[in-house]
């Protein structure tokens, strides 16, 4: 491990604040350390005062512990010093004979009052807003997390700019939370700095007159002055460093200088500075202050009519840059690479729906986007692009429009404050409501209002709120195209991600033997039929084990399905018994001799009849099973399944379409139906 310099000699002077204690010190080097300890204390002070924000002194509860240690070290070795040789350099003395004046009481009474100042005024007051602030910063911390979350998920910030903001906010609670314990070495630092000075003087009056031969009087003074010059020269610094800590507790982060931001608050309105100056001028002239009050008056009054001239000079410039700026970008051509950008997906809404996604009035659509990203990723395990929230004026009031690449593929209308009731199939007692549908799967439903809602839940609807049904309506439309939104990007970084741990696996598939584009075109075609891809490993195994023998995305597709057997066995197949429709072995025939092998791929080239009555067919076979309450789901041979999913699904693009090989050898299967054209 290399040190630097500056840690070995931090490491030395902390290591020498012990020694300071335990070591008489020479006064030459004393008074020098004295001088020093000033130094540092109004570093400090001038650091807290000009710091744009409390973080930029992070190190600050550190300081405090270092530097109250070295000032206790300094008072010990003065104090051994005045006892031991009725001198301590001549810093303590100029203290107590120049800024005491050489006077007992007047520094005795000086001593005492920085002494209660520092410790009841300044030091108990930032302890307690310490306190106070690191109870709020750790209460608000979750709501500033939910906005970064919301920001994040709106598109406002990047990734990096929210783990940025994370941290701060994790930095300024560690910050305060420290602060609220570190004030009390300052508050503590005052107490003990009294309790020295008295053992100072009764311990100089004990060594002055038992062994110094001097009068009681000679030796009060003595040790009084040096004792007095000792206090205030500790005291003075932990003064400084008391309002340092004060200040800095009690900051709010502005962009600005502290001066600057002083000067505009305190300074902005003329007519504050106008009231000022008739309120001096009346205590002159009607009260015994006299005349002296006069010319401050007139200050006051100089400075409102400067500031009110400025002020209408400021209002005049800012017209005309306005004028200038709007004349400016009317002649500047249009910057149009801005408008090429297209968002994934984006999710507009009428101003009356604003409201549910408006955080300040009690709005979660925000918070619940957040969590639909979450959910489709842990449920088909690929990468949601952020979603985009605005509201639309060109819309209905209470209608919504969820667009993918900028294309509108979905749309619906809520009816504000009012519930959607659903008829699960169970339910035969009606309620009164507005007859609509939901809008995710174009089930039939109900509004209600308010009243209705608890008599609905208790004959067996199901009841939900209007965000629930734009999640919903979100939630479907964001599985259904999936497939569209994975990017190569997106799988890079999903291949990342399986490199860390599975590094040999990376390197033999890719780009050896299979390019980005050409991964991205097998996870697309797992999620368009609605099969996750969160078992990356398992799938790109599969591919490095056929991709030498088979270049057809399609072809690899199919052997990646029947790896992923016990997945999609699990997700179809729930029950003891489960019903399938088969396809007619001659129908599988006819397709297989139908496919036409060219450079982009395979297709299946039936003739039209033949597709509309195998369609016709299909949908007859189809509607038995929906009619009982049953998920239609077509089992066909391994080598045909592509081409039959291929063929039907323009016509039926829900439609699940499995073969034998995708399912575990521990399912029921019973055929209730079988596709035939003969």
């Amino acid at each position: 491990m290399k040190f630097k310099p500056g840690d070995i000699i931090l490491g030395l002077f902390v290591v020498g604040l012990i020694f300071l204690i335990l070591i008489p010190l020479p006064d030459m080097v004393l008074s020098a350390l004295l001088i020093v300890n000033i130094s540092i204390a109004t570093i400090i002070l001038m650091s807290a005062l000009f710091s744009t924000e409390p973080l930029d002194l992070s190190l600050f509860p550190t300081l405090l512990l270092i530097t109250t240690l070295f000032r206790l070290g300094l008072n010990l070795s003065s104090t051994r010093m005045i006892l031991a040789e009725g001198y301590a350099g001549e810093v303590v003395a100029a203290f107590g004979e120049f800024v005491a004046g050489g006077d007992i009481i007047i520094g005795t009474i000086m001593f005492i009052i920085i002494t209660i100042v520092n410790m009841q005024v300044i030091t108990k007051g930032s302890e307690r807003v310490a306190e106070v602030t690191a109870r709020f910063t750790l209460d608000a911390m979750p709501g500033k997390q939910m906005a970064i979350d919301a920001d994040l998920n709106t598109g406002f910030i990047d990734e990096a700019e929210a783990k940025r903001r994370r941290k701060k906010i994790q930095d300024e609670a560690a910050f305060f939370g420290s602060m609220d314990g570190a004030a009390k070495f300052v508050k503590n630092d005052a107490t003990i700095s009294i309790f020295i000075t008295c053992i100072n003087i009764v311990g100089g009056l004990v060594m002055g007159i038992v062994f110094g031969g001097l009068e009681m009087m000679e030796a009060l003074e003595k040790y009084t002055i040096l004792t007095i010059g000792d206090g205030l020269v500790s005291a003075v610094p932990s003064l400084l460093i008391s309002v340092a800590t004060g200040i800095l507790v009690t900051k709010t982060t502005t962009e600005e200088g502290m001066s600057e931001t002083l000067i505009k608050q305190l300074f902005s309105s003329p007519l504050v500075l106008l009231i000022v100056g008739i309120t001096i001028t009346v205590l002159g002239l009607g009260t015994p202050i006299g005349w002296g009050a006069i010319p401050i008056a007139i200050v006051w009054f100089v400075l409102s009519n400067r500031l009110s001239k400025k002020q209408a000079v400021e209002a005049v410039e800012s017209d005309i840059d306005t004028e200038d700026e709007a004349a400016e970008e009317i002649r500047k051509p249009e910057n149009v690479i801005s408008l090429l950008q297209v968002d994934p997906i984006e999710l507009e809404f009428g101003y009356g729906i604003i409201p549910l996604a408006d955080v300040n009035q009690g709005g979660d659509l925000l918070d619940r986007v957040v969590m639909i990203r979450r959910q489709v990723a842990l449920e088909l395990g690929s990468i949601v692009p952020i979603v985009r929230l605005r509201d639309n004026i060109q819309l209905a009031p209470n209608a919504y429009s969820i667009k993918i690449k900028g294309v509108e593929v979905a749309s619906g209308e809520i009816l504000f404050d009012h519930y959607m009731a659903m008829n699960p199939g169970y339910v035969e007692e009606t309620i009164d409501g507005i007859e609509t549908k939901e809008p995710a799967f174009g089930l039939p439903a109900l509004w209600i209002n308010e009243a209705q809602r608890e008599k609905a839940e208790m004959r067996g609807y199901t009841v939900v709120d209007c965000p629930s049904i734009i999640a919903t309506h979100l939630t479907e439309v964001i599985k259904r195209h999936l497939h569209e939104l994975l990017t190569r990007q997106d799988v890079q970084t999903l291949i990342n991600n399986v490199n860390e741990t599975h590094p040999t696996l990376v390197t033999e598939l890719t780009p050896k033997l299979l390019s980005i584009g050409d991964i991205q075109k097998v996870l697309g075609n797992l999620l368009q039929e609605g099969i996750s891809i969160r078992d990356l490993v398992t799938i790109c195994e599969i591919l490095a084990d056929y991709a030498t023998s088979v270049r057809d995305t399609d072809v690899l597709t199919e052997y990646v399905r029947q790896g992923l057997s016990r997945a999609i066995s699990k997700k179809l197949f729930m029950q003891q018994t489960n019903q399938v429709i088969t396809l007619d072995p001659s129908v599988e025939q006819q397709i297989m001799a139908s496919v036409q092998h060219t450079e982009q791929g395979a297709y299946v080239a039936l003739e039209p009849k033949v597709v509309q009555k195998l369609v016709a067919q299909l949908k007859k076979e189809v509607n038995k099973l929906t009619s009982i309450g049953l998920q239609p789901i077509i089992l066909t041979s391994p080598i045909v399944r592509i081409y039959f999913k291929h063929l039907t699904e323009q016509y039926m693009p829900d439609l699940i379409v499995v073969s034998y090989n995708e399912i575990e050898q521990d399912v029921q299967i019973q055929s209730i139906g079988m596709v035939s054209i003969a």
